[in-house]
């Protein structure tokens, strides 16, 4: 395998990183707890009155419970990494994302991509089935491991893939997740009435800094060894992360329609932005064929020291 492409994996694999949570560490038991609220209260209509933080409140818990148990949308994500960051540049993403059970199938373009190398392909896709991703590399690649042109990255495994993940692989993120956190916001606050996509939607806006979303996610955190933790909290001081702010868009049927996230760093900030529709049952997304896939694992270990 040559470089360009182990260089094109580690990209694919710090965009899955942000898409997964950047730092996020969302899946704890504080923050859905906080987002369910006081039981099954009637879901808050979304009307351009909603001011105060409690009637704000209600809508974001309400459209946690509609996406919680909606588990899959159709998205378009882009991603932007400031230059000084390795890896840095932009990636858009359109496909299905499902959580509960995490999936993903999605196609990636842009600069991030390229990484530099005039030989990278124009887009990738890649396959996410739980703490598994497969990329797609390619015929060229295919042709020199015997047809195999996918490569699959245990994201949870130890080596190679853990230190192109920077330790990140583990935080679960999706829109539910993410409607969660924003409800761990102090400030959480409604901006006013949007058309976003030619569909008509509220926007909300909340922050929180790095410190705060830790604080949320106690369960998360008291499962990490100390080790894992310390490592957790070594990526983030080392990329200078300072804050975390998220809008969010909530069309008339309690959906959200856009989220925008924006991680301020030493080096400049992270964005993303993912556009929703088609809510629905499980995502139907599978493995590529055994006979066509490889392990990264399996492979280092047949390189050895070389």
């Amino acid at each position: 395998m040559g470089m360009s492409a182990w260089k094109r994996a580690a990209v694919s694999l710090t965009a899955v990183t942000v898409v997964a949570g950047v730092a996020g560490c969302q899946d704890g038991d504080g923050a859905k707890k906080a987002a369910e609220g006081p039981g099954k209260a009637a879901e808050a209509p979304v009307t351009p009155q909603l001011q105060s933080h409690e009637a704000v409140t209600k809508v974001i818990q309400a459209a946690y419970r509609k996406t919680s148990d909606a588990k899959s949308a159709k998205i378009r994500m882009t991603i932007s990494m400031p230059a000084a960051m390795e890896g840095g540049g932009t990636m858009e993403m359109t496909g299905v994302q499902g959580w509960d059970p995490g999936a993903m199938d999605i196609t990636m373009k842009g600069s991030m991509l390229a990484a530099g190398d005039p030989d990278a392909p124009e887009q990738m896709r890649m396959i996410v089935l739980g703490d598994v991703m497969y990329m797609d590399m390619g015929a060229e690649k295919a042709a020199e491991l015997d047809g195999k042109r996918w490569m699959k990255v245990d994201l949870k495994g130890q080596g190679a893939q853990q230190e192109m993940t920077g330790g990140l692989e583990s935080m679960n993120q999706d829109p539910a997740q993410q409607l969660a956190l924003l409800l761990e916001s102090p400030n959480l606050k409604h901006v006013g009435p949007e058309k976003i996509n030619g569909v008509q939607a509220q926007h909300y806006k909340g922050t929180l800094t790095f410190e705060q979303m830790l604080d949320a996610n106690k369960a998360k955190s008291a499962m990490l060894s100390k080790q894992e933790r310390e490592k957790l909290v070594a990526n983030v001081e080392k990329i200078g992360m300072k804050g975390y702010d998220t809008d969010v868009w909530v069309d008339e049927a309690g959906y959200p329609v856009r989220m925008v996230v924006a991680m301020t760093t030493a080096m400049g900030t992270v964005n993303m932005k993912g556009d929703y529709t088609d809510y629905g049952p499980k995502a139907a997304v599978k493995a590529p064929p055994a006979k066509d896939t490889y392990d990264l694992a399996e492979m280092l270990k047949g390189m050895g020291a070389s």
